[in-house]
């Protein structure tokens, strides 16, 4: 994969990889704007069929919104007062 990555043109920036995870409601909704299909997106790899993972949400941010996650919750001072 490192020589894939390696040999990357502009042209791969619009691929399966890039543009993982495809959402459930993105490969069931009517438009599709990717140049590859829809089973490649949902499928990349035959052993996927047998062991799907749908995420409910795309990458925020690309892969930065990955390595930074934000927490919502409440401080945590707040569960130890409860």
């Amino acid at each position: 994969i490192r020589k894939e990555i390696d040999n990357a043109t502009k042209e791969d920036e619009v691929n399966v990889l890039k543009n993982a995870p495809h959402t459930l409601d993105m490969l069931t909704a009517s438009d599709w704007d990717f140049p590859y299909s829809r089973e490649t997106a949902a499928y990349p790899l035959d052993f996927v069929k047998d062991n799907k993972f749908w995420p409910t949400v795309r990458r925020v941010d690309d892969a930065y919104g990955d390595r930074n996650l934000i927490c919502t919750c409440a401080p945590i001072e707040e569960y130890m007062d409860a």
